[in-house]
């Protein structure tokens, strides 16, 4: 049997949260054209959106100057997703985990994103260069279904 040849589409926005709508459907289609149910999909597209909206608040500090740059595979037993920006990096492994009980009760917002990147997705992986490009790389892989 012939193996599929890997599909590479690619997407640079400005670094504006009007434009996660644009960056939410791109992915969106691509994980459903990727043969993806639309729930995962809709996982799929929450975390890209939480890791762009860690670039536009973190990294950029809201300035809307700046580019990300948004890579997507489609391979034959999954998609990755890799998200790039030239900002301020950081270490995601000195985040303690958050505590949800306690998140919940105290009404807060925001702080979420690494948590819920982590969930919905199979890997994340985090690459920081100050002298180049911070990298979050986000995959997620094809179940066999089962009868």
């Amino acid at each position: 049997m012939k193996k599929r040849t890997a599909l590479t589409y690619n997407l640079k926005i400005a670094a504006a949260t009007e434009n996660l709508e644009i960056v939410r459907d791109f992915v969106h289609k691509l994980a459903i054209k990727a043969g993806f149910e639309e729930e995962v999909a809709g996982q799929i597209e929450l975390a890209v959106d939480e890791a762009c909206t860690n670039v536009i608040r973190h990294a950029y500090n809201n300035n809307r100057r700046r580019k990300i740059d948004i890579r997507v595979l489609l391979d034959s037993d999954k998609i990755q997703i890799r998200i790039s920006d030239t900002g301020k990096g950081f270490e995601p492994e000195a985040l303690p985990k958050p505590d949800l009980k306690a998140y919940v009760q105290s009404s807060k917002r925001g702080g979420l994103g690494i948590h819920l990147m982590r969930s919905l997705m199979d890997d994340v992986e985090f690459r920081f260069n100050p002298t180049k490009k911070n990298t979050v790389t986000l995959t997620k892989y094809k179940r066999k279904k089962t009868a």
